[in-house]
């Protein structure tokens, strides 16, 4: 099974406690069938209508004492199975955000959204269900069903191995049949939901796009026909389950009246009092308890290979970028990477990239970027500028050719790389808390002088002051107390926060009206002066301020110099700048 590196390091964490699960599990059987047996001898014994309450003593005190270990058996069973499976949870999702926190470049480059809240929602959780419901009840079994064969065969060893092959037919033969009928079915219902989960998170996030637009109705009837795909798989696999379940509980009263034959016949030679013919038939009933819920947990075996699959594929994705195209990174030398967070020079060699179509997504480009040097990155949608700048982030590595920070590969650098290059997003993600806590988000080491020293650089500080509660107002889910440009502020001031030598700057006015937008850029510019920019934006409103500007078609450069120089230059840079002239005038 696929995800062993998710189950075997809990197993030796957690040994003692998971033999303690098993051993109150098994007492738990133990008891109930004890409890079962005794009562049947003393049903039976009461129904001869003993001389002498004495007589039945033994029997009433037994069954006090079985029916209460039952219940105390199996309560702290639960309550140590279900600490112990919560502990493991805990550890778990610890070790999932340690994988996604330091690499979320490359995370958001090869998963989708609903994939990944797939993983953190559906699957940490599936994989309690290993534990519970599949590895704790079938090593039960296993032990219930060895230590019947041997009770049984204490009284009569042929009717021992006849009930066995009975036995194997509920633990082994039916669970690995109903295993092999329903795989195929359990992963094409997996896609189905899969697909939904997705087609579900996009709707959420783009539930007022579907609105505007006019196709809410078009959405909701594409849904419905995949949910009723879904349901028509779900229904066949409980159809199936109930089939299963019915054959299997045939097996359990042929068990039952072979008990009562075999009885019958011992009493009549006189091998068994006639009190225990009740006794061996009900004791049948807490035993099946342990051996019927074995096929249910076999089934659940393909939903964690799925979960390990996402797992395993989100483990150190980084890793597996590198090695499908080279030698795994060492780490960088401490001094390297020191000399990065002060100064980083930036350069691209012949760096082309592809996705899994034949056409580059970006060809042949060089680039040189010293420290402090502003590049503007223009083009229209496709041309690949958000491509380039996942590669010099190190989110991707180039089809051919290097992309170096101070001469070394920038996928070298692997979670270093946001302490060198930060970056403004299109829409940075405000989280539902303080304005401090999310411009704290920068540097969470910065006292609170430092925030508002960064508030004010990006010219909040007036704003967030006159809030109810000052730095210390929730912005709600989203930030949506605050409008476009100040949202993208406060991003700023993360960014000033985290003090990295290189900013990239994602389209950060998309969506602003023009003097909104005109205003951001003069405080970016005016902040980061410093810095080392790389600015990607659809129009040029704000290009003359940097010192070179590309203009990319097709995944190449078409077009670079400085503003001065493409305006002489490029009739078509000349156009294309004429065409923002009424946002520029107005500036």
């Amino acid at each position: 099974m696929r995800g062993k590196e998710w189950i075997r390091p809990y197993f030796h964490q957690h040994l003692r406690s998971f033999l303690l699960i098993i051993f109150l599990g098994a007492c738990t059987i133990l008891s109930a069938s004890a409890l079962m047996f005794t009562s049947g001898d003393l049903i039976s014994k009461s129904a001869l209508r003993p001389e002498n309450i004495l007589m039945v003593y033994i029997p009433v005190v037994l069954v006090r004492t079985f029916g209460t270990s039952r219940a105390v058996f199996s309560y702290v069973e639960r309550l140590v199975a279900h600490n112990t499976i919560l502990h493991v949870l805990s550890n778990m999702r610890g070790r999932l955000y340690k994988i996604l926190e330091p690499q979320a470049l490359f995370v958001r480059s090869r998963f989708q959204t609903g994939d990944v809240l797939g993983v953190l929602a559906d699957d940490i959780e599936q994989l309690q269900n290993i534990y519970i419901r599949t590895i704790f009840p079938s090593i039960i079994a296993l032990f219930m069903f060895v230590l019947t064969v041997i009770a049984l065969g204490w009284f009569d060893l042929w009717f021992a191995l006849y009930i066995g092959l009975f036995l194997i037919m509920l633990i082994v033969i039916i669970p690995i049949g109903s295993l092999w009928m329903t795989k195929a079915k359990q992963a094409e219902l997996k896609q189905e939901k899969n697909r939904l989960y997705q087609k579900l998170t996009d709707a959420v996030m783009g539930l007022g796009d579907w609105m505007i637009s006019g196709r809410a109705s078009q959405f909701i009837s594409s849904y419905q026909l995949d949910e009723e795909n879904a349901t028509v798989l779900e229904s066949w696999l409980t159809r199936f389950g109930r089939w299963r379940m019915f054959f299997m509980q045939m097996i359990v009263a042929f068990v039952v009246v072979a008990s009562l034959v075999w009885t019958a016949g011992e009493y009549a030679t006189g091998q068994l009092s006639v009190t225990l013919i009740a006794a061996f038939a009900l004791v049948v009933f807490p035993l099946m308890d342990a051996f019927l819920p074995i096929s249910d947990a076999l089934e659940k075996l393909p939903r964690y290979e799925d979960s390990f699959a996402r797992l395993d594929a989100l483990d150190n994705p980084l890793d597996k970028q590198v090695s499908e195209q080279g030698a795994l990174p060492t780490k960088l030398e401490n001094e390297v990477v020191a000399k990065a967070h002060e100064k980083a020079n930036l350069s691209l060699e012949h760096v082309s990239f592809q996705y899994d179509s034949k056409e580059h997504a970006v060809l042949d480009i060089n680039l040189e970027l010293p420290q402090g040097k502003k590049v503007a990155i223009i083009g229209r949608s496709g041309a690949g500028k958000s491509t380039l700048l996942k590669l010099i982030q190190g989110a991707y590595t180039p089809t051919d050719g290097h992309v170096k920070i101070n001469g070394v590969d920038a996928k070298l650098y692997g979670e270093e790389i946001p302490s060198v290059i930060g970056v403004l997003q299109q829409s940075p993600y405000l989280f539902d808390t303080t304005v401090a806590n999310n411009i704290r988000l920068g540097n969470p080491n910065a006292s609170d002088d430092e925030i508002q020293a960064a508030a004010r650089q990006v010219k909040l500080s007036a704003m967030i002051e006159a809030l109810p509660n000052g730095y210390k107002t929730p912005m709600h889910e989203t930030g949506e107390r605050f409008s476009g440009g100040e949202r993208q502020r406060i991003a700023l001031a993360r960014i000033l926060l985290q003090n990295t030598p290189v900013v990239m700057l994602d389209e950060p006015t998309v969506g602003l009206d023009a003097r909104t937008e005109r205003n951001l850029l003069r405080t970016i510019f005016d902040t980061l002066q410093d810095k080392t920019l790389i600015w990607v934006t659809h129009h040029l409103v704000g290009a003359e301020r940097m010192d070179e500007i590309i203009f990319m078609e097709h995944g190449k450069i078409v077009m670079r110099g400085t503003h001065a120089e493409l305006m002489e230059k490029y009739p078509r840079y000349r156009q294309l700048y004429l065409m923002d002239a009424p946002c520029l005038e107005s500036e």
